[in-house]
């Protein structure tokens, strides 16, 4: 590792106070291109920086590399490492509208879940607990009773470590309660698989996965789309969901268009 990229990795552990996860990632994709190219990464020019992150056919993951890469531009620019502020241009990806279920779809599969052992009410509770709230699937996995308090819920371990509130239902409260009271374990966490462990991100895709054929995040898409179709701020969502920019939050407006257009569609004589 160069001193520059050493220099760097220090600066977002400490002074950025970043994640272990997203220090890692850093330092995973910067020290990479260095191994790769046999030399430091301050060293290297743009047009072979840009041939060699050109085997990324995703696009996704190539602009990942490229905001890693250009961070770590911008912080030798600052610390007086480069005289040039370098800055790679993104890769242009097409906007994807995001995929959500509406609130008849969640209900109708969760009456479809058997909830005579305590493993069925784990699942009709998790589900629950996803759509009710917007977490994330890691927020959720690290949840304990002691952060539900009241109808609030205390995310202790978001995106970035910031931490966040926000309410719960009282039936999603309700449903963690009733599958406590019938799981034969008492652990540190809620959600935990049949054999006392922590749940694990794949066993919590392969549920929702089997009643609703979609993964976790699908639902936070769906609490989302149901509070903008609802009427509810884009600036409100945007703290509910944890969003540090509002630009995420905006890939939700295309509900309130159509729900405009319907409207308009509607009621308009023109229509």
């Amino acid at each position: 590792m160069s001193n520059e990229l050493e220099a760097f990795i220090e600066y977002i552990s400490v002074t950025r106070a970043l994640s272990k996860k997203s220090v890692e990632a850093y330092r995973s994709d910067l020290e990479l291109i260095e191994n790769e190219l046999r030399r430091s990464l301050i060293s290297i020019d743009s047009a072979t920086l840009l041939k060699f992150l050109s085997q990324y056919s995703n696009k996704r993951t190539l602009n990942r590399k490229l905001s890693c890469v250009n961070t770590f531009f911008d912080f030798c620019y600052k610390s007086q490492f480069a005289q040039e502020h370098t800055k790679l241009k993104f890769a242009k990806i097409p906007k994807l509208l995001p995929k959500f279920l509406t609130y008849d779809q969640i209900q109708n599969a969760l009456e479809l879940i058997d909830r005579s052992r305590w493993i069925g009410l784990r699942d009709y509770a998790l589900i629950l607990f996803l759509y009710a709230t917007g977490v994330r699937i890691s927020e959720c996995l690290e949840l304990s009773m002691g952060d539900i308090e009241g109808e609030w819920l205390h995310i202790r371990h978001a995106k970035g470590e910031k931490e966040r509130i926000v309410p719960i239902a009282p039936v999603a409260i309700d449903a963690i309660g009733k599958y406590l009271e019938a799981s034969k374990y008492d652990k540190e966490y809620v959600w935990c698989n049949y054999k006392g462990t922590k749940l694990s991100r794949i066993s919590a895709y392969k549920i929702t996965q089997k009643y609703l054929n979609v993964s976790p995040h699908v639902l936070r898409h769906s609490y989302a789309s149901s509070l903008i179709s609802g009427g509810a701020d884009l600036r409100v969502v945007q703290e509910l969901l944890g969003h540090s920019s509002l630009l995420t939050t905006q890939i939700y407006t295309h509900i309130q268009k159509q729900d405009l257009k319907e409207t308009v569609q509607v009621c308009h004589p023109m229509a």
